[in-house]
């Protein structure tokens, strides 16, 4: 399995067909990434769709994810927000936003192993401000 951090900024295919994703990696430059599927959830719907047929371990249609790193059963696939349940679960988008970091970091160390997480905050981190245009 590849991986590659960027921010998506377009689209590419023909007759409805998705071929690749126009990406801004993390060092500024943009690539194709050729794919055939783009599978972005914004918790509009709970309908699994194709993710149902990937082995995950399902309850009631929901996904259980652990609460150290939200993994799901299957390595390296990681799940957050209404689509996940564990003991205590709240479905609220504050939760998918913390679900969202602790998953982050755990994605991480699959990215890139033997690098370490420097874990920044946009509050305080001038190096983050800059990136973003705000400093």
């Amino acid at each position: 399995m590849d991986f590659l951090l960027g921010q998506v900024s377009g689209l590419k295919g023909e007759d409805g067909q998705l071929s690749a994703l126009t990406l801004r990696k993390e060092d500024g430059d943009i690539i194709d990434w050729e794919c055939d599927d783009l599978l972005p959830f914004f918790g509009l719907t709970m309908k699994l769709g194709p993710i149902a047929d990937w082995g995950l371990n399902l309850h009631e249609n929901l996904v259980p994810t652990d609460t150290e790193k939200f993994e799901t059963n299957v390595p390296g696939i990681f799940a957050i927000g209404d689509i996940i349940t564990y003991p205590g679960k709240l479905k609220l988008i504050l939760s998918a936003f913390h679900e969202g970091a602790l998953a982050a970091q755990k994605a991480h160390r699959y990215i890139y192993p033997e690098k370490k997480l420097v874990f920044q905050y946009t509050t305080s981190s001038t190096s983050l401000q800059r990136k973003l245009g705000v400093a």
